[in-house]
């Protein structure tokens, strides 16, 4: 399958932006005739309840938008299903927070898993990865390409929903995630890839447009999650694959704000003996606002980070070709 014309791209990203700006309005119309909000808590910026069910409307728009435009292949139907498990775990989780309640995140972390071994079993892993001396490819054995596919899919998943907690983080550094996977999935020569990234940058622009601050919507859980989910599965499809030891740099970094913040979180957790995945104020966006920056302007520097990690990663991606 050769590379698609400049057009056909344009038309994905469009088709995408549109459906998801487009739906949006009915599903908060929907979401607020059905007490569906986020109720404000000591731990979140906002101070209003706010509709929470905007993860339909991008999963919606990114599998209907890939249908049609991404050549019904094996990640296609791996991002469709397992995305709609993680859709679907993720809409029971915003339900308990409608209710004031907590979900258990054991029943999270194995949907999630499982949605990982989804795209497995549509034949898209971590392969394995060449050496750059000598030019030898190394395969996994597949316990191995298994094991790091799934540690990167879960950890991707968690990585964006962690960011979602000031209006437009999320979604906005999904979209330039999306557009460093996008090229490099064109120098890569992979047609396909290069759809869904543009896709769910489509998506995730068209979401942005009613989620900048501030928010008349939130993607909640179920969004976050899946917008994590699909970079993951991009990512493994295409930046991944046949992976040099140099390049497999290119992927995290694509993706490096939302793993800087983990990485920061975890160490900080850990050394305070505190659970992981228990929820606080202690996020990178949550220090920058404390130090007296706005919303906007906190969210305004995260997304010149990210685009700052995106050219990294393309500019490893054209050293390392």
């Amino acid at each position: 399958m050769g590379t698609h014309p400049a057009w056909y791209y344009i038309l994905s990203f469009l088709t995408a932006f549109v459906i998801v700006y487009a739906l949006v309005p009915y599903v908060r119309r929907f979401a607020l005739r059905t007490g569906f909000v986020d109720r404000p808590n000591q731990r979140k910026i906002h101070k209003e309840p706010v509709p929470l069910l905007g993860g339909l409307a991008l999963y919606v728009g990114v599998v209907v938008t890939s249908a049609l435009f991404g050549h019904a292949g094996n990640t296609f139907w791996g991002i469709a299903v397992g995305g709609f498990l993680i859709f679907a775990i993720g809409v029971v989780d915003d339900y308990y927070k409608t209710r004031g309640r907590d979900f258990k995140a054991l029943p999270k972390f194995l949907t999630q898993i499982l949605a990982a071994v989804v795209l497995l079993c549509f034949g898209v892993s971590i392969g394995g990865v060449s050496v750059p001396w000598g030019g030898t490819f190394y395969t996994f054995p597949e316990w191995l390409s298994w094991v790091a596919t799934i540690l990167w899919v879960v950890a991707i998943t968690n990585m964006i929903n962690f960011l979602d907690g000031v209006d437009g983080l999320a979604a906005g550094l999904s979209a330039i995630s999306a557009m460093s996977l996008f090229f490099i999935a064109l120098l890569k020569g992979q047609p396909a890839m290069a759809v869904f990234a543009v896709v769910l940058m489509g998506a995730a622009l068209g979401f942005l447009r009613h989620n900048f601050h501030p928010a008349r919507i939130f993607m909640g859980d179920a969004g976050a999650t899946f917008l994590g989910y699909v970079l993951a599965a991009i990512a493994v499809g295409g930046a991944f694959k046949s992976a040099t030891l140099v390049s497999l740099v290119v992927p995290v970094l694509a993706l490096g704000v939302p793993i800087l913040d983990t990485v920061w979180v975890v160490i900080r957790r850990v050394r305070e003996n505190r659970p992981i995945y228990v929820a606080d104020k202690g996020h990178t966006f949550h220090l920058l606002m404390k130090s007296g920056l706005t919303q906007v302007q906190t969210v305004a520097f995260l997304y010149l980070l990210g685009v700052c990690f995106s050219l990294a990663s393309i500019v490893v991606l054209l050293i390392s070709h």
